[in-house]
């Protein structure tokens, strides 16, 4: 399917591992001219050359305000300006109600919902005023259905999904979309780090029986971002094989 994006130019926060590689890979694959982040310069320099289609590798954490919004600003140095942006960063520690002090909720919101907000406020008004943008930010199933285990995490992406949903109402008229996508488990080193191997899908109770491939979770967050998507905005899209129970 041609998504119409070919051209076109995305930054993609936390884009040298797991689903935000995958997702500048698949965008890449498709025609954009891509900009990736991460901690690590050589893990970026990989990641770049894996992508191809002269990715362009940024060495960057976005995990606060200052570093969201330079992240934003060396990617639209780098590409001129930004149609897409990928909203991605690494999920807090885990831990449950009773091991959690308050200090690491300050933490968690700092590094998960303000500097996303950061990067929003800096990429949208310039979206609108070209009348076409998209940003689509990976979140969690744990947005529907709550993880045990992962109270930091639950609590920063649900704060991020309502900004979200408040802004795409407000910029929908300038041809702008926002959206969210809710990952449920996939192979990604993030899985790995929190269940010490790729955990059995049944032992989760996936009814697809399978663990999620990043590969086809990048698709999806690639068609959102398409031309075919632009009358999609304010969703929160799960990806989870059919994980989340709930009727809503």
């Amino acid at each position: 399917m041609d998504l119409a994006i070919s051209g076109r130019t995305a930054a993609v926060a936390g884009g040298s591992a797991g689903l935000g590689f995958a997702t500048a890979h698949a965008l890449a694959n498709d025609g954009v001219r891509v900009a990736i982040c991460g901690r690590d310069a050589k893990r970026v320099t990989d990641a770049a050359t894996k992508i191809g289609n002269s990715c362009i590798g940024i060495v960057g954490d976005v995990s606060s305000v200052v570093g969201g919004e330079t992240f934003i600003r060396n990617a639209t140095a780098a590409l001129g300006h930004l149609d897409i942006v990928i909203l991605n960063g690494g999920g807090p520690p885990a831990g449950n109600f009773a091991s959690t002090n308050v200090e690491s909720y300050e933490t968690a919101v700092q590094n998960g919902l303000m500097s996303m907000i950061a990067m929003t406020k800096l990429v949208v008004p310039e979206m609108q005023s070209r009348k076409w943008g998209r940003v689509v930010a990976i979140t969690s199933i744990a947005v529907r259905q709550p993880i045990a285990n992962l109270i930091l995490s639950n609590t920063m992406r649900a704060g991020l999904t309502g900004f979200l949903k408040t802004v795409a109402r407000e910029v929908a008229g300038d041809c702008v979309t926002i959206n969210t996508v809710q990952p449920g488990t996939h192979a990604t080193d993030r899985i790995t780090q929190l269940y010490g191997a790729v955990p059995d899908a049944k032992a989760l109770d996936i009814p697809a029986g399978v663990v999620g491939d990043p590969k086809d979770f990048g698709d999806v967050v690639a068609f959102l971002c398409s031309e075919s998507a632009k009358f999609i905005t304010g969703a929160n899209l799960q990806v989870d094989g059919g994980q989340y129970s709930g009727l809503i």
